[in-house]
């Protein structure tokens, strides 16, 4: 049966599975972000890294690392058609996303800004939809505003009734992730989610090399901080987009980015060992709502895929 015949076919409850699955395990993954950035930064009053530093360094360490696998596998090149994208998710994810985050978290604690965070799966679904031409149904959108609803509330709640300046850079860094997010969904219609994140970050060596290297802190800082950017640099840029990236095509970008809504409630209680934040009751009930709405957006229909998404089943199965 040729591709032109595939639009009609729904998505089989294996993959779609399968890609919630994979999009959890990048979402725990990820979840480390923020206390890990927090951790190598600083903050205003104990500065570690340069926030520069940390969001050039992880991405041109991770950039070795898939230059190393790329030619390990052997990977073609990417095609022409493919390299606007892969700029637009550098610019998301290399750039975007851990700048804004870095600079934010010089000013608020980890747990401030991992309920802010709530509001990417809301970004990525409206983001997806339109640039992936798929068609939540109006109950699958009830669910996603209610989620991001629930999340703004404890932010409001933890902040006090009011949001701080640094939001704003928060809110960037979840616009960029968004779009790097749903721009490398749309790469692996052509390639293992492996290599697209590693082409995204060789393809960023160029300026992050460089800047890196720039930046060094001519200060020394705790071994600690130098940790959390070696995770960062291994997990959180580069392995974690092998299961993210992969969910995302496998189970469908719109409904596997609801999954991420845990990922503010899993940042909180990371953060708590990590960093020495103090945990609150009311974290873990807001956590169990937000994944009940999970739970239910996940069973409503996100709508027919269309080619490129069809196109994406085949090449991450």
């Amino acid at each position: 049966m040729s591709k032109t015949s595939f639009p009609d076919r729904p998505y089989s409850v294996s993959a779609e599975q399968r890609g919630l699955w994979l999009g959890l395990l990048g979402v725990l993954i990820f979840a480390m972000t923020l206390p890990m950035t927090r951790l190598a930064v600083g903050p205003l009053e104990d500065p570690q890294l340069p926030p520069v530093f940390v969001t050039a360094g992880r991405a041109a360490g991770a950039g070795l690392l898939g230059a190393l696998y790329l030619m390990w596998v052997r990977a073609p090149w990417p095609l022409r058609a493919d390299r606007g994208l892969l700029l637009v998710s550098a610019l998301g994810s290399v750039v975007g996303f851990p700048l804004f985050l870095g600079l934010a978290l010089r000013e608020v604690p980890a747990m401030h800004a991992a309920v802010i965070t709530g509001v990417l799966p809301l970004c990525t679904a409206v983001v997806a939809a339109w640039h992936l031409r798929q068609r939540p149904s109006t109950g699958f959108w009830a669910c996603a505003l209610l989620g991001a609803a629930l999340v703004l509330m404890y932010a409001a709640r933890q902040g006090g009734g009011r949001l701080v300046a640094a939001d704003g850079l928060l809110l960037l860094a979840m616009l960029s992730g968004a779009i790097a997010y749903v721009s490398g969904a749309r790469l692996c219609a052509h390639r293992p989610a492996e290599q697209v994140i590693s082409w995204v970050l060789v393809f960023s060596l160029p300026l992050t090399l460089p800047i890196a290297l720039w930046q060094w802190p001519a200060m020394p800082v705790r071994p600690s901080a130098w940790g959390a950017l070696a995770y960062v640099t291994v997990f959180s840029m580069w392995l974690g987009f092998f299961a993210w990236y992969r969910g995302l095509a496998m189970g469908g970008t719109v409904r596997v980015s609801q999954v991420q809504m845990v990922q503010p409630f899993l940042s909180l209680l990371l953060a708590a060992p990590v960093l020495g934040e103090a945990l609150q009751a009311e974290t873990l009930w807001f956590a169990a709502a937000v994944m009940a709405v999970v739970w239910v957006g996940r069973r409503l229909s996100v709508g027919r895929p269309t080619r490129i998404q069809v196109d994406q089943e085949e090449t991450c199965t």
